[in-house]
């Protein structure tokens, strides 16, 4: 299996490439794409949460604390005092964290259910769930953003599947086949329980017509098509039909020994002068 740094940083640059093409085709505000490419980042060592002692699964359980922790913090400021905010807001942080995280992970089987096509699509949906319902983002740009972590997430399983291959002795590792999968079919309980999850997901998720609609828009893609080569410039410098501008202007090509052709003015003889 690849590591994290390779995984975090083939992540990253996906996640980028992505942004960017969404950036020009201009689909939304500026200020969201951060979050969203963020998912697509997240996504991309989702996966390996499933390892108790990895840094992806310490990382991604503190996050989850945090987050929840001042969600509910927030929810319920209006009816308690300062120590029991205090109170509710770290006990929340405490079990998430650490509760949470040991329940998990005695349940969960590394390269299981988490190591599948089908947790890729309960974390699409989970994050259009947290963008649309707890971010309060538009649909599109919620669904969006489970788009990002769908990737990010099919980016890993990809990658791991590649470094199961030794290319060197030729010849496939036992991991091989163990990380990109529908489904896992050897906890069936455990994938019945990813699918029920998914389905959930998808039943709180916005609508996600706005992202579908967008994505199949033909103006969106006309316009991205348009802006993805240069047309006067590249990097500041001006270019005029193939030519740097400033530059002297090229002699004409001629092929072997066919001469150029000769121009309008020199075939024409010159009109004679009028009679006086």
């Amino acid at each position: 299996m690849a590591n994290f740094t390779t995984h975090i940083a083939v992540g990253t640059v996906v996640a980028g490439s992505l942004a960017t093409l969404t950036l020009a085709a201009d689909v939304i505000a500026p200020e969201n794409l951060i979050p969203v490419t963020m998912a697509g980042v997240l996504g991309s060592v989702l996966p390996d949460i499933d390892l108790k002692a990895s840094r992806p699964s310490r990382a991604m359980f503190a996050g989850l604390a945090i987050f929840f922790s001042f969600a509910v913090l927030f929810s319920v400021a209006e009816r308690f005092s300062v120590v029991e905010l205090f109170t509710v807001w770290l006990g929340t942080l405490v079990l998430v964290r650490y509760g949470l995280h040991t329940v998990f992970h005695h349940l969960a089987v590394h390269r299981g259910t988490w190591h599948s096509i089908l947790a890729g699509l309960f974390s699409a949906a989970a994050t259009a769930v947290v963008f649309g319902n707890v971010l309060d983002r538009h649909a599109g740009v919620a669904w969006l953003a489970g788009g990002f972590m769908f990737v990010g997430f099919l980016v890993h399983l990809l990658l791991d599947e590649i470094y199961s291959v030794d290319v060197e002795d030729i010849r496939l590792k036992t991991s091989f086949g163990t990380a990109l999968k529908l489904v896992d079919g050897r906890h069936p309980y455990a994938t019945a329980g990813m699918a029920c999850a998914l389905a959930i997901a998808i039943w709180l998720a916005p609508s996600p017509t706005a992202f579908w609609n967008g994505l199949s828009s033909r103006d969106m893609w006309a316009g991205l098509n348009d802006k993805m080569l240069p047309k006067e410039t590249w990097f500041g410098i001006v270019r005029v039909q193939g030519m740097v501008a400033g530059a002297p202007p090229a002699d004409p090509i001629t092929t072997g020994a066919i001469p150029a052709p000769a121009s309008t003015s020199a075939q024409k003889p010159p009109a004679a002068a009028p009679a006086p």
